[in-house]
């Protein structure tokens, strides 16, 4: 049985993708064999091939499974605004069966699949669903990424909370710290590890220049379901 994750983040730029590549090389690493998906994502470029994202190919990269990129991506847009604009203005409705049937092909071949959302918890593909009616139809445990910095406490404990009435598992995590200028980082990451009721899997420090590996050298775990 192929095991699974959703990483989620608790808003845009907080490092789901970062994560995300770091937690498929762990696994990698560990001679499982891994797929990588972003189901959804705007703010493609043009090539010859069609629209590719630089997130989607990201994680295709670090993964050690070569696989068609309309599995990893099945909805790709050009205009870096809210998957449901950028859907809406391509003429384009998002229908998370396609995205479940892709999930479908890369559970075939892998041992675990790595799902990365887009935006935050709630951020809009339609004009009624949401990311996180797609995690609830994939039926994946959560794995939430917290960019430290101001107001991240907040954002951390509503998104858990939204996971937890989604009725998925917040199987951890990850404290990514995107702000070098913010202050006290150490006194929000205890916080949030404090009240968030699941595990801290990793603490990512400010990185001048972020790799994937080097973000895998600082996941301290690996969601239980996938070790």
């Amino acid at each position: 049985m192929t095991a699974g994750v959703f990483v989620t983040g608790i808003d845009t730029g907080v490092g789901k993708t970062l994560v995300g590549t770091a937690l498929v090389r762990r696994l990698a690493g560990a001679g499982r064999r891994v797929a990588a998906m972003k189901p959804v994502a705007s703010g493609c470029e043009r090539t010859r091939a069609g629209l590719r994202n630089a997130d989607a190919l990201a994680l295709a990269a670090a993964s050690n499974l070569a696989v068609d990129y309309d599995c990893i991506n099945p909805y790709a847009f050009e205009p870096a605004i809210a998957p449901h604009l950028a859907a809406r203005e391509a003429g384009v409705v998002i229908d998370p069966a396609r995205i479940l049937a892709a999930f479908r092909v890369l559970s075939e071949r892998a041992d675990a699949v790595v799902v990365e959302g887009v935006g935050g918890w709630q951020v809009p593909i339609g004009d009624s669903a949401t990311m996180a009616d797609v995690a609830r139809l994939l039926d994946l445990p959560v794995m939430l990424v917290v960019g430290i910095r101001l107001g991240c406490i907040n954002h951390a404990l509503l998104t858990a909370q939204a996971v937890r009435a989604a009725g998925l598992a917040l199987a951890g995590w990850v404290a990514c710290r995107v702000d070098p200028a913010c202050e006290r980082p150490d006194e929000n990451v205890a916080a949030i590890g404090e009240r968030l009721g699941a595990p801290l899997l990793g603490d990512i420090p400010w990185l001048e220049s972020a790799s994937p590996d080097a973000a895998a050298a600082c996941l301290e775990a690996v969601p239980t379901m996938l070790s």
